[in-house]
């Protein structure tokens, strides 16, 4: 049977001001069933295995479903660096209860690569993560940016990696309305996405090339990112999973109370969101 509710989810990027037992209080408090922790939110990160432990249990308790950690970058450079920071991420999603790992690709202008190395690069660095995966029972999310600087850019890379690298039980893709937007796909991938991220970009003045992750609040009108289209079309084509907020703008880490900020933006998708 058809759901006809969206699961939403709290990425830690929501509400970065709060600690990650105040984010699974948040969840409590919003009735929302799922959170994201992150490893870039200053203070409030989660890079210590006791701190990871005592998350899992509070969650359970609490009865929020740890998604994801955010993110291993740049995933697509693969060496020693890399692999040592892939093991101590995937051990922390492992302590927290987290079911996946969120990988995104490097963003340099450094770097020009072919749509051919794009895909290649990628298809290396899958095979030796979905080894460190495995082996701690976790899948991994590939979330392309639509950054004209990005190192995987299309949705459709990252499939052509993932397929090419035999690793389709271990990943599937990370769908961000922003990244979708930025680089201009048109391509849904229901079946092959494990988890949706969803913002806005309210600033009438900017061009879609000019994008930018401090541009991004909670979904709301008049967004050049059209993120309600895509929240449509990913249910209208048979994604069933969370979606999840995930702003970044610099002012949200002074508000006062977020909560109130994702109730407000909640109500508005549901209010634009048809079954």
């Amino acid at each position: 049977m058809k759901s006809n509710k969206i699961k939403f989810a709290v990425n830690h990027r929501s509400c970065p001001q709060l600690s990650p037992m105040e984010l699974i209080d948040l969840a409590v408090e919003l009735g929302v069933s799922a959170i994201e922790l992150r490893n870039d939110v200053k203070e409030n990160s989660i890079t210590d295995i006791g701190i990871a432990k005592s998350v899992a249990q509070y969650a359970l308790k609490k009865n929020i479903e740890v998604l994801t950690i955010n993110a291993l970058y740049p995933f697509n450079i693969w060496n020693k660096e890399r692999k040592a920071q892939a093991e101590i991420l995937a051990d922390l999603c492992q302590a927290t209860g987290a079911k996946a790992l969120v990988c995104c690709p490097l963003v340099s202008e450094n770097m020009k690569l072919t749509e051919y190395e794009q895909i290649q690069k990628a298809t290396n660095a899958l095979k030796e993560i979905s080894l460190i995966l495995k082996s701690r029972g976790l899948i991994g999310h590939v979330e392309t940016l639509g950054f004209p600087k990005s190192s995987l850019r299309k949705k459709k890379f990252a499939l052509k990696a993932i397929d090419d690298a035999g690793v389709s039980n271990i990943f599937n893709l990370l769908h961000d309305n922003f990244h979708h937007a930025g680089a201009k796909e048109t391509e849904y991938h229901p079946k092959r996405t494990g988890l949706v991220h969803i913002s806005s970009v309210i600033n009438q003045s900017l061009s879609m090339k000019d994008l930018q992750d401090s541009h991004r609040f909670f979904v709301q009108a008049k967004d050049l990112t059209y993120c309600i289209k895509q929240i449509q079309e990913l249910i209208n084509k048979g994604y069933s999973g969370y979606f999840s907020f995930e702003p970044f703008a610099d002012e949200i880490w002074n508000y006062s109370d977020p909560g109130s900020v994702i109730k407000e933006s909640m109500n508005f998708i549901t209010e634009n969101i048809k079954f």
